[in-house]
C-alpha cells in the first residue's frame, strides 16, 4: 500500500524530548515500513525515519528560538500546510494519514486519495468544533472512546489507542523510594496537585517536564515556589534514555490530571516499564489503566495519597503485560491499516458511477 503520513511541523520525528504526536507517528511509520508498505512521511527536515522524507521546513519550529512568538509559528504552520498539499496534489497514493489535525480538513477534497484523519487533542476548544463540525462527514479516528464524547456526531471510522515500541522500554522489579511526575508543566497535567499528593505521603517527588512558553507564567506563579529541590525535584525536560531510567525505577506515576486527557502516552510508558499509574477518573485514564491492577484511578488527591500506601500490591508484571496486550506499536499498527481499508471503500462507495 502506498501510504503517506503527515506529522506536525512543531516537533522532529520522533521527538528528541518531549512530543507525544511526533512519537506516535514515528511508530506508525516504522512499524509500516517493517511490513512492506511505501510510506513516505511529511515532516520537518530534521526527521529521522526509514520512510522516504518529505520536509516541510528545514527544522521544527520548536528548535528555532524566533518561532516563540506564537503568531509568527501560527503564520508558518499554515505556510507549511500549504506546501503539504502541494505535495500531496502531485503524487499518488493509497490513503492520506493526517497527522496534522483541522488545518488539513479544508483542503482534503482537493486531493487525489482519501484523507483520515487521527485526533490528538481534545475536542472541546469551540473554534475547533466549529472546523470540525463543517467537516464532520470526514473520515476521522479517535484515541480513546472518551475523546469522543463533545462531538459524537463526527464520522469516526474507528478508534486506535496509541501504541509504543515496548522493546524500548526496560522492564524492572527493582524500584527506588520515590514517585515521578512527567510530561508538561501546565495546569491541566496537575503538577500542583503531584505536589500536593507526594507532600501529604512525605515522599521524594522527581519532576521531568516541558515548560512550553505558554505554560511559563503559571510555572514560575503555581509551581516553582513549591519546589524545593530536596523532597520535590525538578529535573527538565528529559530524553528516552533518561524518562527509561526514571520511569523503571519509580514507585509509581503520579498524574493527577485536571483535564480530559485524550490519551496519555506517559501511562503506558510508566506501565512497559513495570511500574504502576496513580491518576484521577478524568479522560481516557480508565480505558488505559485497570483499576487496582495496573494503578489506581482515584477521585480525589486525598484518595490519590491513600492509594499510595498500596502501590506495591500492584503486579509490575502485569502493568508490562497489559501494555504488551493493547498498547504496542505492532497492535496500534494493524488497527491502523483496518482503519485504512476502511476509508478507502468507503472513499470508493461514495464516488458517483458514471454509465
Amino acid at each position: 500500500m502506498k501510504i503517506a503520513l503527515t506529522s506536525p511541523f512543531e516537533e522532529r520525528v520522533p521527538p528528541v524530548k518531549y512530543g507525544g504526536t511526533e512519537l506516535v507517528v514515528y511508530n506508525i511509520t516504522e512499524e509500516l515500513i517493517q511490513l512492506g508498505h511505501d510510506v513516505k512521511l511529511i515532516a520537518s527536515g530534521d526527521s529521522q525515519t526509514s520512510a522516504k522524507l518529505i520536509p516541510i521546513f528545514q527544522r521544527s519550529l520548536r528548535s528555532n528560538p524566533k518561532f516563540n512568538d506564537l503568531k509568527l509559528r501560527d503564520s508558518f504552520k499554515f505556510m507549511g500546510i500549504g506546501k503539504v498539499c502541494e505535495y500531496l496534489s502531485k503524487n499518488k497514493f493509497d490513503i492520506i494519514h493526517n497527522h496534522i489535525g483541522w488545518r488539513l480538513l479544508p483542503f482534503q477534497k482537493l486531493l487525489p486519495a482519501p484523507v483520515v484523519t487521527t485526533l490528538h487533542g481534545p475536542l472541546d476548544v469551540p473554534y475547533q468544533q466549529e472546523v470540525y463540525g463543517e467537516y464532520k462527514n470526514s473520515y476521522f479516528i479517535s484515541i480513546s472512546h472518551n475523546q469522543r464524547k463533545p462531538m459524537p456526531d463526527l464520522n469516526f471510522i474507528a478508534n486506535v489507542y496509541n501504541g509504543i515500541d515496548v522493546d524500548k522500554f526496560n522492564y524492572s522489579e527493582e524500584t527506588e523510594d520515590y514517585f515521578v511526575f512527567l510530561g508538561r508543566m501546565s495546569p491541566e497535567k496537575g503538577p500542583v496537585q503531584a505536589i500536593k499528593i507526594a507532600k501529604m505521603t512525605g515522599k521524594k517527588l522527581i519532576m521531568a517536564a516541558k515548560v512550553d512558553s505558554v505554560d511559563e507564567e503559571f510555572y514560575k506563579k503555581e509551581v516553582e515556589p513549591l519546589i524545593d529541590n530536596e523532597q520535590i525535584r525538578f529535573i527538565g525536560e528529559i530524553d528516552h534514555e533518561e524518562k527509561n531510567n526514571l520511569l523503571g525505577k519509580a514507585k509509581c506515576l503520579l498524574a493527577p490530571i485536571q483535564w480530559e486527557e485524550p490519551f496519555g502516552l506517559y501511562f503506558v510508558e510508566a506501565m512497559a516499564c513495570g511500574t504502576p499509574v496513580i491518576t484521577m477518573r478524568r479522560g481516557s485514564a480508565p480505558e488505559i489503566i485497570k483499576d487496582k491492577e495496573t494503578g489506581f484511578i482515584c477521585d480525589s488527591i486525598e484518595e490519590a495519597a491513600e492509594r499510595t500506601k498500596l502501590i506495591d500490591s500492584i503486579s509490575r508484571k502485569k502493568c508490562r503485560q497489559h501494555v504488551e496486550a493493547e498498547f504496542s506499536r505492532q497492535v496500534m499498527t494493524e488497527r491502523y491499516l483496518d482503519a485504512y481499508q476502511k476509508a478507502i471503500q468507503l472513499h470508493k462507495d461514495s464516488m458517483p458511477v458514471y454509465m
